[in-house]
């Protein structure tokens, strides 16, 4: 048994033909959207140093482990400040990947290197670093704008 769909009533308009949509597509983004690189570095460091400086101290650096739980959610944390900080800053349409690692200080050296395809004019990142006599930490924010 069929069941009939009901039809239009007096309350139902017709779609308006007349109505023009303007695409928002857009391939680079406006100048004010841009992320600054100086400015997504001084963010990152304020976060870094309010984050870290003087709440590491020697006792929990006693008692690092290799994946501790404490410093892996300080990781977490930083990164989602600086992000959330640094969205505020340039446009919605910027994808925003932010990278942070701290690590203890044992007279060891450490590099970082990143590769990334991308459009020069439109994307950019940023590094900030911090130290003191228990940690270390860096930060890394990459921009790529998204159309």
């Amino acid at each position: 048994m069929a069941t009939e769909e009901p039809g239009p009533t007096q309350g139902d308009q017709a779609p308006n033909d007349d109505v023009v949509v303007l695409p928002t597509y857009r391939t680079t983004p406006e100048s004010h959207e841009k992320l600054n690189p100086s400015k997504a570095r001084r963010i990152a460091q304020e976060i870094l140093e309010g984050e870290l400086k003087g709440k590491i101290d020697d006792k929990e650096c006693e008692e690092w482990t290799d994946f501790g739980d404490s410093f892996e959610a300080l990781s977490k944390s930083v990164a989602d400040k600086i992000k959330e900080r640094c969205k505020a800053e340039c446009g919605a349409r910027y994808k925003l990947i932010v990278q942070t690692t701290i690590g203890q200080m044992k007279d060891q050296g450490v590099k970082f290197t990143s590769r990334c395809l991308w459009d020069t004019n439109t994307d950019n990142y940023a590094v900030a670093t911090f130290q003191n006599q228990h940690v270390w930490a860096t930060a890394i924010v990459f921009a790529m704008y998204t159309d």
